[in-house]
């Protein structure tokens, strides 16, 4: 199964401090139709770290549900213990996820030695396919190109990264590497065209929650050889891409689907609302490039 094109990696609605299931499935329809080709619940944008494990296994099972074989699921099931991950990834599977993003541990920032028994233990415990998660902007770590290339050759289940690290260059290290079977998706929709005109496969995406037929479309442009669309959609939504991180992911994006009317604005501490002036900036940005009249 490969796992190339648009994944949108969905917030987790919240209404009243629990899980707001009815947004959630006005959302996953929402990425159906927008053409994505999968969805990654309970991930960073999904909030994955304020959710108790009943919740995060149910977000996963209500997820495969919703997408109803339409769209590919990928679960976000990841952690900084080696033991909450593979509970997590193995009760992902028995929920019908089609893969597993598994993000480097945080925090207790292992070594590569580390990170590699940690995936290594993840992928023997499981037949999903896995997704490695390299971000050290949030995880003061980075799964080094070698650690990468020794798991895929370790593990038939490794099958690809999300690169969140903001560098086109480690996408050709990773290429060289690994060769073109091996799927990079890029972790930053800034990033998306750049990573891709160096060998990524796509893109797991904040932006596509609020436009997703523009993000899928534009993916599926420059991979089908339309340079030209794939740059006009980027330089249009650029701006859209940008402000959407302008504070801490996921509460713009939360922000910018409550002012289309999908969901509330809610969170759980230590996430709050994003301030008046970020949100005056990202309505005036979402109106200029249409998502919002």
């Amino acid at each position: 199964m490969k796992f190339t094109g648009t994944y949108t990696a969905i917030v987790t609605p919240f209404k009243h401090g629990q899980i707001d299931e009815p947004a959630l499935e006005r959302l996953v329809k929402m990425q159906i139709k927008g053409g994505v080709d999968g969805i990654v619940p309970v991930g960073t944008t999904g909030e994955s770290a304020t959710v108790d494990y009943e919740e995060h296994i149910r977000l996963i099972a209500l997820s495969v549900k919703l997408a109803a074989g339409k769209i590919k699921v990928v679960a976000g099931t990841g952690g900084n213990s080696t033991k909450e991950a593979i509970y997590l990834t193995q009760e992902a599977e028995k929920a019908g996820a089609h893969a597993s993003l598994q993000v480097a541990p945080y925090y207790n920032k292992p070594t590569q030695d580390g990170l590699f028994q940690h995936f290594h233990a993840i992928a023997r415990s499981t037949k999903l396919p896995l997704i490695l998660y390299s971000i050290p902007g949030r995880c003061g770590i980075e799964i080094a190109v070698d650690t990468v290339n020794r798991l895929a050759h370790d593990s038939v289940n490794i099958v690809g990264i999300k690169e969140a690290g903001g560098n086109p260059d480690r996408v050709s290290q990773l290429r060289a590497a690994l060769g073109p079977n091996f799927t990079i998706l890029s972790g930053d929709d800034s990033l998306t065209l750049p990573f891709m005109a160096v060998g990524a496969h796509g893109v797991i995406s904040v932006a596509s929650n609020v436009i997703p037929r523009e993000v899928a479309h534009m993916v599926r442009a420059y991979a089908t050889g339309n340079t030209s669309l794939a740059l006009k959609l980027h330089d249009k939504f650029y701006p859209v891409f940008k402000d959407l991180f302008i504070e801490t992911n996921p509460c713009p994006v939360k922000a910018a689907l409550a002012m289309m009317g999908v969901m509330e604005e809610d969170f759980r501490l230590p996430l709050v609302r994003i301030s008046a002036a970020s949100r005056e900036r990202l309505r005036k940005t979402l109106k200029a490039c249409g998502v919002l009249k």
